[in-house]
């Protein structure tokens, strides 16, 4: 996909991957609605900043109501509970679920009818080597995020034939708040994350794998 005047909408995109990515796309040359439950926290210039909560439907319908010329869409809000499933708190496993698989589920059931009628575009959706490694202290985080990677599947084949291409995005330990716990030697920095995420989706991957952890787990699944 062409991202030269795309019109972007990305969920989460106040802080971290999120605001990289919108930053990336203006320097791309592409519209950019950064949404966030708070968007007075969005402060990056030269984005629309715009009310989006992933687990709230009616704020996903108010926001494509809003961005009627998206043509592509980011999901990439998340949080990590670091959960166990079978003696973790269930509201917890819960939030997870509704944050990572229902809430992209239904913001691509919302921008997807405006991406086709803007003449087709493209969805990218944020996941995770732990879409394919499960780890019991991510237990709800992999659940979830494994998931939204059938989802990511599912809904590539659904849409093609409305000229939306349907990317995922897999990668490790970020520099980010949400990894602040891990040494900075095990991390990739959001910019080198976005760039590869970015490159990928304009290239047509349905898969973009953004660090060697993700490409060797990922080889690794055939065995």
């Amino acid at each position: 996909m062409e991202l030269t005047n795309a019109v972007a909408v990305i969920t989460g995109a106040n802080r971290g991957l999120g605001r990289v990515l919108a930053a990336q796309l203006l320097e791309r040359g592409a519209k950019v609605y950064a949404t966030a439950r708070r968007p007075e926290s969005v402060d990056l210039p030269g984005v629309t900043p715009l009310y989006l909560d992933v687990t709230k439907p009616e704020s996903i319908a108010e926001a494509a109501a809003k961005a009627g010329d998206a043509t592509l869409l980011i999901n990439n809000a998340g949080i990590s509970t670091h959960t166990y499933l079978t003696k973790g708190d269930l509201d917890s496993i819960r939030l997870e679920m509704e944050t990572h698989y229902f809430g992209p589920l239904a913001t691509i059931r919302a921008f997807a009818p405006v991406i086709a009628g803007n003449g087709g575009g493209g969805i990218l959706n944020v996941l995770s080597v732990l879409s394919w490694a499960h780890l019991p202290d991510y237990g709800a985080y992999a659940a979830a995020k494994a998931a939204a990677w059938a989802l990511t599947n599912a809904a590539r084949s659904e849409l093609a034939d409305q000229k939306i291409q349907v990317s995922a995005l897999h990668v490790g330990y970020m520099d980010t708040d949400m990894a602040d716990y891990v040494a900075p030697e095990n991390k990739t920095s959001p910019e080198q994350v976005a760039k590869i995420a970015l490159d990928g989706f304009a290239a047509g991957l349905p898969e973009i794998l953004a660090d060697d952890l993700s490409r060797a787990v990922k080889a690794g699944l055939a065995g």
